[in-house]
């Protein structure tokens, strides 16, 4: 529901995003609702992450990424000692770089850039917030990214490399809607391709 907040709320360039934009979040929207009350009971995965992506029909997609800080740094909590505190900074840096976690074919000269990262239980840290998670609680990043795509180009794929970047993490879950229809995926770290042609 974020991701369709954010994506018909966006605006850029002064204008709002065309409607086809609005459509295919939509689209994902019942895709996800769909998914989602199959596995209403399905707790938080260690080494189990989710991707939706996006596509508005013109070579632009959207990317939300849900990782567990588990599958990050191995620990779900605000980083306590200085080797902690340089794991979070590096699993930041790493997150922040999309060339580090995904991979587009060169020849369709789409670019990706970052968006926004959160991991909500650090800044909270950060912010001094008086409020602190039991040892059992669970934790998120969250990280999302535009891919562009010269004038009507598109990708045909895209490759994960997170899990180059996060060893820990073993499996993605990926909803995809794309202008071709809505797709799921189960990717790792040999099974890594997301295929967003037709």
């Amino acid at each position: 529901m974020a991701l369709a907040m954010q994506v018909v709320t966006r605006w850029q360039g002064g204008a709002r995003w065309p409607i086809r934009v609005a459509r295919s979040v939509l689209s994902l929207l019942g895709l996800l609702f769909s998914v989602g009350t199959a596995q209403a009971g399905k707790a938080h995965e260690h080494g189990a992450g989710k991707l939706n992506i996006v596509q508005d029909g013109t070579g632009t997609y959207s990317l939300e990424l849900e990782l567990p800080l588990d599958s990050l740094v191995g620990f779900e909590r605000p980083p306590r000692t200085a080797t902690e505190r340089q794991a979070a900074e590096a699993a930041m840096a790493r997150l922040r770089d999309p060339a580090v976690l995904f991979r587009l074919p060169p020849a369709a000269g789409c670019a990706v850039h970052l968006k926004e990262v959160t991991v909500p239980v650090w800044a909270a840290a950060e912010r001094g917030a008086s409020a602190t998670q039991s040892a059992s609680a669970h934790a998120d990043a969250h990280a999302s990214f535009g891919v562009q795509c010269p004038s009507r180009a598109t990708a045909q794929s895209l490759d994960l490399l997170l899990f180059d970047a996060f060893p820990r993490l073993k499996r993605l879950d990926v909803q995809a809607a794309l202008s071709a229809g809505q797709r799921r995926f189960k990717l790792t770290p040999t099974q890594r391709r997301v295929d967003l042609g037709p």
